[in-house]
Parts: structure tokens; sequence; C-alpha cells
């Protein structure tokens, strides 16, 4: 299945998106994508409920704005430096074992919504991802046993300010977690719907121009390998997502580099999980 959530921010309700396109809203199914719902059997209950409800579902137009297709995850663990090309455009070691860091999970907003470059940003720059949602409770899980705790993909922009990342003390963290620098979707895509994650074409424009365009053969870690590795340091829970990492052609990496400004407009893909576009604004509250 694909799952969506749709509406006003905020009040975005639950929704499925058929093989058709078709977006079909599933409110009446009594749950929203939460925790309890990727950490129960609700997605085979789900895919039961429609088999009988289907037609009595409303359909979603297309013009009504996608929310992130899960409400606010405990966490957003992210691996950096997880493709070798990117490592060197970096300037950084392909690492020995994963990078990880936090994103705030505050900075989730939908896959179409605007871009904000944060107050006081001149290095704000782009990421096209893979991204894991957790199905099962992991602690301590096998690489052989990692996939059993995966409930789906989704695309995610890992939005980045390079100044607050590395130049602020070194603390990823910083640079990565602004408001709306973590765009998700257009849909989760089940674990089913994906035949090998390991194997998924990505790619970034920026105003129309190929920045990025690669596969995730040429992760550092595979998914196997990175769920199994952040398990053995912290409890991954259901509906946590996990950010695997960019592609080399980020902005940082450019000579010279290049960063995002108002009127800047990104798109962005992943084979099987759709598409995103994001408009770039400058700061502005009063």
């Amino acid at each position: 299945m694909k799952l969506i959530r749709f509406g006003i921010e905020g009040n975005e309700k639950p929704g499925v998106q058929l093989q058709s396109g078709t977006r079909i809203d599933v409110s009446g199914f009594g749950e929203d994508y939460t925790e309890a719902f990727f950490g129960g059997d609700s997605i085979n209950r789900l895919e039961a409920w429609l088999k009988t409800n289907m037609e009595s579902c409303e359909v979603v137009p297309n013009t009504v704005r996608l929310g992130a297709p899960l409400c606010r995850p405990s966490k957003i663990v992210c691996v950096g430096l997880n493709y070798a090309k990117h490592a060197a455009e970096s300037g950084m070691a392909v690492p020995k074992e994963p990078v990880l860091f936090f994103k705030a999970t505050s900075a989730m907003v939908g896959p179409n919504d605007d871009l904000i470059i944060p107050k006081n940003s001149e290095k704000t720059d782009w990421e096209v991802e893979l991204a894991v949602v957790i199905g099962k409770k992991a602690s301590y899980v096998s690489e052989a046993n990692a996939l059993d705790h995966v409930a789906g993909y989704v695309l995610h922009n890992d939005y980045s300010e390079r100044e607050f990342q590395l130049e602020k003390e070194g603390q990823w963290v910083k640079g990565k977690s602004c408001d709306t620098f973590a765009p998700l979707g257009p849909f989760i895509a089940t674990a089913n719907e994906i035949k090998d994650p390991n194997n998924l074409n990505l790619w970034l424009t920026l105003n129309g121009e190929e920045m990025q365009n690669s596969n995730t053969d040429d992760f550092v870690f595979n998914i196997q390998e990175v769920v199994s590795y952040i398990s053995q340091y912290m409890t991954l829970l259901p509906g946590d997502i996990i950010s695997t990492g960019t592609p080399f052609g980020v902005g940082l990496g450019l000579n010279p580099p290049k960063y995002l400004k108002a009127g800047d407009v990104v798109e962005l893909g992943i084979e099987g999980l759709g598409t995103s576009k994001q408009v770039c604004k400058a700061f502005n509250r009063e």
C-alpha cells in the first residue's frame, strides 16, 4: 500500500494512494499513522478493511495538500556520508562505521510544502535521500533480521544548513533541524511494494537542472546494516525514521559551492516512491 496524509497543516487525515494514482480518505478505519499503527498489525488490518470499505471511501482531489505521511515519530535518525562519492565531494573519508546524527521531528513537513531558508542562513543545501520507516520495535537486531523491522520506505529531502552544520562547533544537528528541513513523501510505500531498497534510482534537480542522479546500490552501508547498527545503540520504535544518506551532487561539493536562494525550485524523486517539489522562500517572521 501507499500511505498518505492530507489536508490542512496540523489537521491532516489518513489516506491511501491506489495503484491507479487515485487518493482516498481512510479516516473511517479509525486510526492515523502513528507509532501504535506501525507497531501493531494495522497495515494488514487496513488492507483487509479496504477490501470491504473502499467503495465508500471519499476520493481526495489532487488539489488537496499532502502532509508528511506519518504522525510525528519519536525520532529521525540520519546516516551521514553513506555514499562514497558524496564523502569525497564533502572532503571527508569514507567512514568505517555509519556516521549517525539526529534531525528534529519539528522539521517535518509535507512533500510539496515550501522550504523556508532559515534566518541568517547563507548555505542552505539539498540532499535527496531514501528514508526507512520502522514497523517493529528494534533493539540489538541482526542484519539477517533487520528488514523484518521495516514497515516501509519514503522519499526525504534532508535539507542542511552547512554553516550551522560544519562551522558552528561542528554540531550537525543544528544544520539539519531547521523548520521545513524534512519534507517527507508523497507517500510511504509499505515494505512489500519495494522489491530491493538497496537498488533504487534517486535524483534531484534545481530549477530544472540535474544535480543528483544515483542509485542506492552505491550505499557504503546498506539498509540491513544501518538498521542493525543503529539498534545496537538505541531502541528504534515503530514509526521512527532512518534517513540513509545522500549521493554526490550537493551544493557543498560544487566548485564553487552553490546554495539555495529564495525563488529556487527543488524537485526530487526515488524509484517506486514518487516525487516531491519545494519552492524556496526567505525567512520572514514578524
